[in-house]
């Protein structure tokens, strides 16, 4: 029986952002948490350096493998590689706007073709024992987005599709760049509530545009899950506070905790000859909004790309900003101290 994980609060897949070092800092944040590859083509794993692109680290798990493509033969040779491989589910992208994707007829451009994206789910889902899910928008340039949403969504259900993430925004593919495509087109998060609400016996996971968790806690009175991206990627820090708020599980950990968890992954990566950069660039926004951030990015983004550099860069930032916020508390309680004095 193919079991799911708990999908209340996921990672988005996002190229060039979600490597397996990002996956593995925001594991040191939450430990419930489902986190996604970047999506990776059935070109790529079939013909391509499959095992250095489906390498992860087993801390990772829960995680899920995206792909895209749209040849069912394709795509099941690929899912059966990434199971073997150890991932949790098999995701397919049919949302990516990019110029790359259109002419590989695969990511949002498919929402022009559900019948195909449900044969291709129908497909995956007889070739593994992982669960075959489906991350969606709600429509592609000049569709009517209640229908497109509702049409992909039934075909691939009736296909054994249980498991939808839909991305509350259209995708414009005709004058639109990717990036724009991530802001312009407007949300529409009552439509997925609608669906929920309309077909309650499937999963729906929310995406796009939600950047706290006050925000992802009201969907959730409305959905399944909620998908955070950038605001996960930038702020990484908020992910410390995901298994306490949403999964009532454990305590909150901060930024201090992770970056102690991280540093041991970093040494052992260092040791196989990865670049420090690699690893570091994915810890810039971690104390975002706190004192020293700045510090501790300046020290990350200069001393870490240098030719050697090692787990002394990170040493170096982390006592800086712990300095600083020392420094900082300092004068907060000075500030306060005279108001308590003449109060008493």
């Amino acid at each position: 029986m193919k079991q799911f994980q708990s999908h209340r609060l996921s990672v988005a897949p996002m190229m060039d952002w979600t490597d397996r070092h990002c996956r593995v800092l925001h594991r040191t944040l939450t430990r419930r948490a489902m986190l996604y590859t970047e999506m990776l083509t059935t070109g790529a794993i079939l013909h391509g350096d499959s095992a250095r692109l489906l390498a992860f680290d087993q801390s990772e798990h829960p995680v899920a493998l995206q792909l895209g493509g749209s040849d069912p033969a394709d795509l099941v040779a690929a899912a059966r590689i990434g199971e073997a491989e150890g991932y949790d589910e098999i995701n397919l992208n049919v949302g990516c706007p990019s110029d790359r994707v259109q002419s590989g007829r695969f990511g949002a451009c498919l929402m022009r073709e559900p019948a195909l994206v449900a044969d291709c789910m129908a497909a995956i889902g007889d070739a593994v024992k992982v669960p075959a899910t489906v991350k969606c928008r709600i429509g592609v340039d000049d569709q009517h987005p209640a229908e497109s949403l509702f049409e992909l969504v039934d075909l691939c259900a009736q296909a054994g599709v249980r498991h939808f993430v839909v991305h509350a925004r259209m995708a414009w593919l005709k004058g639109l760049s990717p990036k724009q495509n991530r802001d312009v087109p407007p949300l529409d998060y009552p439509l997925v509530w609608r669906l929920k609400r309309e077909r309650p016996d499937l999963t729906i996971v929310i995406n796009g545009g939600i950047g706290s968790l006050e925000e992802a806690e009201t969907h959730l009175t409305h959905v399944d899950g909620v998908m955070l991206g950038r605001a996960a990627y930038h702020t990484p820090g908020l992910l410390g506070e995901v298994d306490a708020r949403l999964f009532g599980e454990a305590a909150t950990v901060d930024a201090f905790e992770a970056v102690g968890g991280y540093r041991d992954y970093v040494g052992r990566e260092l040791a196989r000859g990865t670049h420090l950069a690699a690893m570091t660039r994915h810890m810039l926004g971690l104390f975002h909004g706190q004192p020293g951030a700045r510090t501790w990015r300046r020290i990350l983004t200069v001393e870490g790309v240098r030719s050697g550099a090692g787990l002394e860069v990170i040493d170096q930032a982390l006592a800086a900003i712990s300095g600083l916020q020392d420094e900082s508390e300092r004068r907060g309680l000075e500030a306060r101290q005279p108001a308590q004095v003449a109060h008493a």
